[in-house]
């Protein structure tokens, strides 16, 4: 029977054992890539994947892109269209096949997305709504802090989290919202009302953890700006990753790189505040301290100069007795001053009494009165004298007496005097006054011969 040879042959790999290296390597090697080329080959099969390739003019690779990670592509890509892909390096170990499983596509250049944010900004910074000026301060301890974000993201554990840490007696209010796709930016909105409506916060941390550009758009959408603009409630961004940057950042009253970060800046440190309170603490002892041994030193400098009680009150009625008597001795003194005086007013008083001059003005009042009587008995007299002088005048040149020898006035009736016979006209009523009474006629002749 024979002895076969031994097999000193290397041991082959299978193929799958070699794809399955192959991937492992090349997913190793190029953790993530950046490719830029023209698209070519697009299906999008029932299942909603994109499988596609991406070529230059020497070289094309397969891509895939998974219906998880297409969703957030708003525009379809179309044949023959220059993109830039992200993604990983991978082998399709069933037809080993090399290709990229794609995370992210968009226009070669500036990608679409972009292109949209950097329009935006500029419009708005145009406006003023990035101005310095109209940015709120952020309390420095804050009595109710508002949360902007998704219940079940990493965002509002990290917050709580370090509030937690900081200053736990700070408390919070969640308003939940989606943060990532379409519905977002209506959602966000909405919970920056409601935080608006209840009135407890005075502050408002509005934010997300990191993601995509994709991810993140809701927060450089125009609604959720004008609204983060429009809250009088002091406002925080904080979205993403330190180095992702959003319109809600430059539209924000403080923007901080992440949740955590935003919850440091606006919350106080505890520990901080101990530390403090124990440093015034000891301050305070210190003074105290000091204040006590200046006041005992005093009660002992003022114990020294006390005086024995009694010999004090002593001294004092001696000198109290020495001022009564002074006082009593004044009070005389002054008693005879006063007297003196009023005896020397009196007798000038008796000197200068009003008696006299009351009698002698009395006298001259009594012959002034009667000159004045006979004054104005004179003055009547002439007066009456010349009233009957005048009556007398008026007497002799009064009409009446002039009517009293035959005479007559003629009136026509127009209670005018007549003069001329010339003014009268035939049939004319006239009236004569005598010297007693008047008559009334008719005139049915007229003469005007001065004869």
């Amino acid at each position: 029977m024979s002895t076969p040879y031994p097999d000193t042959r290397p041991r082959a790999l299978t193929v799958s054992e070699l794809n399955h290296q192959a991937r492992h390597l090349l997913e190793s090697s190029f953790m993530q890539v950046w490719v830029e080329g023209e698209l070519s080959g697009f299906s999008r099969p029932s299942s909603g994947h994109w499988y596609f390739s991406l070529k230059d003019q020497k070289c094309q690779i397969r891509c895939a892109m998974f219906r998880g990670a297409n969703q957030r592509i708003r525009t379809l890509p179309r044949e023959g269209d220059q993109i830039r892909i992200r993604g990983k390096v991978t082998l399709y170990e069933n037809r080993g096949d090399f290709q990229i499983i794609v995370e992210h596509l968009e226009p070669a250049g500036l990608g679409a997305l972009q292109q949209a944010f950097e329009a935006l900004k500029a419009r708005l910074q145009g406006e003023g709504l990035f101005d310095p000026a109209r940015k709120k301060p952020i309390p420095a301890t804050p009595r109710h802090i508002g949360v902007v974000t998704s219940p079940t993201g990493a965002a509002i554990h990290d917050i709580l989290t370090v509030l937690k840490r900081r200053c736990p007696a700070i408390p919070v209010t969640l308003y939940p919202t989606a943060v990532q796709g379409q519905p977002a930016t209506a959602d966000i909105v909405q919970a920056i009302d409601r935080a608006q409506q209840h009135g407890l916060a005075d502050v408002l941390i509005i934010g997300r953890g990191g993601g995509s550009l994709e991810d993140l758009w809701c927060f450089n959408e125009e609604a959720v700006a004008r609204a983060i603009a429009a809250c009088p409630i002091p406002t925080v961004s904080a979205v993403g990753h330190e180095v992702d940057v959003t319109i809600a950042d430059f539209v924000a009253d403080l923007r901080a790189p992440t949740p955590s970060a935003a919850a440091e800046k606006i919350s106080p440190d505890q520990q901080d505040w101990l530390r403090r309170l124990t440093e015034q603490q000891g301050r305070l002892g210190q003074s105290a301290r000091r204040l006590l041994q200046r006041l005992d030193n005093q009660l002992g400098h003022l114990s020294a100069r006390l005086r024995d009680p009694r010999r004090e009150l002593l001294e004092k009625a001696q000198r109290m007795d020495e001022l009564e008597l002074r006082l009593n001795k004044a009070i005389r003194d002054r008693l005879d001053q006063q007297k003196q005086k009023t005896d020397y007013l009196l007798q000038r008083m008796s000197a200068q009494s009003p008696r006299r001059t009351l009698k002698t003005v009395r006298e001259q009042t009594q012959r002034l009165e009667e000159r004045l009587t006979l004054a104005t008995r004179h003055q009547l007299r002439q007066k009456d004298e010349r009233l009957q002088h005048i009556a007398q005048t008026l007497h002799v040149v009064s009409p009446l007496v002039t009517l009293g020898r035959g005479y007559a006035i003629v009136k026509d009736d127009n209670d005018r005097i007549v003069r001329k016979a010339g003014d009268l006209e035939t049939g004319s009523q006239i009236t004569a006054r005598l010297g007693h009474g008047s008559v009334s006629a008719r005139v049915t002749e007229i003469n005007s011969s001065s004869e």
